[in-house]
């Protein structure tokens, strides 16, 4: 689902941890409402590139823009601004083991809105209920499976009724129908409240299934090498690494 509409665009992007470059000249744009995948073979500087997103590392060189605002170049104050936009799913859930699945999805909602109790339990039980988890509010992490406590990851990551979703390996440890419902999950939230998603993942069954376009990252040149639809990528791309990776090494 498209725009045309950039709300995030990547300019110029170098990371580096001191002296050693992770990616360099980093150029894209991701669609307002899109399901956009960076992917890449591991070590490549998936997450690395996620947490400049995010706000948890600043470039080494470039620019990131979201609404055609430098995120970086804004002060500390306008920078958390910004990052009340974002809803961030981590790759192990991060979920508090003493705390209910409800008061795991409060957190956000204690800390950055003036919500009485009862209407952030509220808010906490209808986001469940929007990841398919109605009724389980009381439950504590331990008595759900993985699939749902992943779930509960979206559930609080959509607390703020954020515009973008970020996620870190979503689909890792899960079964297969498990991420198959994780997928199809992301996809149905995409479409029903026109959230931007971008996920990092090397889950080629996640990347085909819900993708709209792919980012392609190598760690032997340290840059993107292609960006498009994942489909089109496997089957046109004139760079053997790219079609290897997308057909399982199968060339």
């Amino acid at each position: 689902m498209q725009t045309g509409q950039p709300l995030v665009e990547i300019r110029g992007l170098t990371m580096a941890y001191d002296d050693f470059v992770i990616q360099r000249d980093l150029d894209f744009a991701i669609d307002r409402g899109e399901i956009f995948i960076v992917m890449g073979i591991s070590g490549c500087g998936k997450t690395t590139l996620l947490r400049h997103l995010v706000g948890l590392k600043s470039p080494a060189k470039g620019k990131v823009l979201y609404d055609a605002e430098s995120f970086w170049s804004a002060d500390p104050e306008r920078r958390q601004q910004m990052m009340r936009r974002f809803g961030v799913m981590y790759q192990n859930g991060a979920l508090w083991s003493s705390m209910t699945l409800a008061e795991n999805v409060s957190l956000p909602l204690e800390v950055y809105t003036d919500l009485s109790r009862s209407e952030i339990r509220e808010v906490a039980f209808f986001k469940l209920a929007l990841v398919g988890l109605a009724g389980f509010g009381d439950f504590h992490p331990s008595e759900v499976s993985g699939g749902m406590q992943k779930r509960v990851g979206v559930a609080r990551a959509m607390a703020l009724d954020p515009d973008i979703l970020y996620f870190d390996e979503p689909s890792a440890g899960l079964d297969p129908i498990s991420a198959r419902r994780l997928d199809d999950l992301i996809r149905e939230l995409r479409d029903s409240l026109g959230i931007t998603m971008v996920i990092v993942t090397h889950e080629l069954d996640s990347i085909f299934a819900i993708a709209d376009r792919t980012l392609f990252l190598d760690p032997d040149t340290r840059t993107m090498l292609a960006i498009g639809p994942p489909a089109e990528l496997r089957d046109n791309s004139p760079d053997p690494k790219i079609r290897q990776f997308l057909n399982r090494g199968r060339l």
